[in-house]
């Protein structure tokens, strides 16, 4: 039914309106279903109703088609423009595919020649060079760690050598940490014995460990060196410096002390030097008395009767090496030799050479070194302490002519000889050359030292019958020690 009335209604509709004719019922279901509709319609309603009806829909279409092309006017004119071009893109497409396929045959002879060149089946050269530069692109993060770790020893060094006098717990983990450091850097270099650039580091730590052992012998030359701090200093050195402590001692006394003990007694020799230099101008005002002594020596004979200055200068004198010299060998003992008993000591020091000789077994590799069977460092060191305090007093001493005066320091010599032979360094006997002072005042010196022995002997006397008692009645508890000022000075 629907195609016999869209043949009658076709030629109507091509003359009555200039509208594009409907499409066929066959290809468009909106004209099938119209026309299917029609014959349902009255002549009536065709007439009347119809074409109110068809009016009204057409209205509705076109305000939804102008509501619609208001909204969306964009989207069709990109629409409509990329209809326009797609009659050109599809040419092109057509176009790169054909090269696409032409260019297939060259990339696949292009990936022959890159496998064939980078094979693994033998040595490459360029292969080899790649996976180098790649591994240093891993590593480049470890790379620059290892490459600061010179720069942050010498920081740390100097760090500690700055906060050194200030807070001591400070510089000590500031040489802590800085000795780790340098331990880290060794062990890389004995990993990679062959790397330049570990050699490069390790060179570069090895001046900053100079330098760190610089800082540590001058803090061994410091005013007031404690126990604790020179004990640190001195483990830090064996750290830094461990030849130091490895030399001759083969052939030492078994204190295992090697060149840090000589070293430790110069430091702190030069300490009590330059605290002696400090009464320099007292010194300067004894040698205007020395001088003045002599003029009156040579003019009037016994007429001179001055030296107050000189015996302020030999008072602190003395008092400046009773405090040092103690100190020194305090703590050498502490340090060096913590084991070892007083009376060893003693016997190290006045027989040092026969000592080590006869306890150290020859051995055929060391009868070349003449320098094995040297004694240690202790063995030697007060007698340079007492020759130091024997020169000033032979040469300052015959100022002061006043009897109580000069019997002060006398006893201001004994108890300084007292407090280094509580260490196993007496020298009461080297003071007896002290008479050795001229002609005129040989009998006289005699005379007074020999006075001032009988009466500090007399008192040790006395405190020892004072406290016999006391250590009768605590020997079950322990053995009370009483020294005396003068005990152990070998003066009969």
């Amino acid at each position: 039914m629907a195609d016999y009335l869209y043949e009658l209604l076709v030629p109507h509709l091509a003359t009555a309106s200039a509208s594009p004719t409907p499409l066929n019922p066959e290809n468009d279901t909106t004209t099938a279903q119209y026309l299917n509709r029609l014959p349902t319609l009255s002549l009536q309603a065709l007439q009347d109703t119809e074409p109110q009806s068809l009016a009204q829909s057409s209205h509705s279409n076109i305000l939804s088609l102008q509501a619609l092309s208001n909204r969306s006017h964009k989207t069709f004119i990109s629409s409509a423009d990329n209809l326009a071009g797609l009659r050109n893109s599809i040419p092109q497409l057509s176009r790169d595919a054909q090269q696409l396929r032409d260019a297939i045959p060259k990339l696949d002879e292009e990936a022959v020649l890159f496998s064939s060149k980078y094979s693994r089946a033998a040595e490459n050269a360029a292969l080899e060079k790649r996976k180098k530069v790649m591994q240093l692109a891993r590593n480049v993060d470890r790379l620059s760690d290892i490459l600061e770790l010179p720069t942050l020893l010498s920081t740390a060094v100097s760090s500690a050598a700055a906060g050194s006098g200030a807070a001591g717990s400070s510089s000590s983990t500031t040489y802590s940490a800085a000795l780790d450091v340098y331990a880290h850097i060794k062990r890389l270099q004995t990993l990679y014995p062959d790397s330049p650039l570990v050699r490069d580091v390790s060179a570069q730590a090895e001046d900053a460990m100079k330098d760190m052992t610089s800082h540590l012998i001058t803090g061994l030359r410091a005013q007031n060196l404690r126990l604790a701090a020179a004990m640190r200093t001195v483990g830090w050195l064996r750290r830094v410096a461990p030849e130091l402590e490895n030399l001759r001692s083969d052939g030492g006394t078994g204190t295992g002390e090697g060149a840090l003990g000589a070293l430790f007694l110069i430091c702190r020799l030069a300490n009590l030097v330059a605290t002696l230099e400090a009464l320099e101008p007292l010194r300067e005002l004894a040698d205007q008395e020395s001088h003045r002594r002599t003029q009156s020596t040579e003019k009037k004979p016994g007429s001179w009767s001055d030296g107050h200055q000189t015996e302020k200068f030999l008072k602190r004198y003395i008092e400046i090496f009773r405090e040092q010299s103690f100190a020194i060998v305090s703590l050498y003992k502490n340090i060096f030799t913590p084991n070892q008993s007083e009376s060893e000591l003693a016997v190290t020091g006045l027989r040092g050479i026969d000592a080590r000789i006869k306890s150290t077994a020859p051995r055929p590799a060391q009868q070349e070194d003449p320098l094995q069977h040297l004694p240690p460092a202790l063995a030697t060191f007060p007698i340079h302490l007492v020759q130091l305090l024997t020169d000033t007093l032979r040469a300052y001493l015959p100022n002061v002519r006043d009897k109580s005066s000069r019997e002060s320091l006398l006893t201001q010599v004994l108890y300084c000889a007292a407090s280094l032979g509580r260490l196993g360094g007496d020298f009461g006997m080297i003071l007896t050359e002290l008479s050795d002072m001229g002609e005129e005042d040989e009998h006289d010196m005699a005379y007074e030292w020999e006075e001032v022995t009988r009466k500090h002997r007399a008192l040790a006397g006395r405190l020892e019958q004072l406290t016999g008692g006391n250590t009768a009645s605590g020997s079950s508890k322990g053995t009370l020690r009483v020294t005396s000022p003068v005990q152990g000075l070998g003066i009969a």
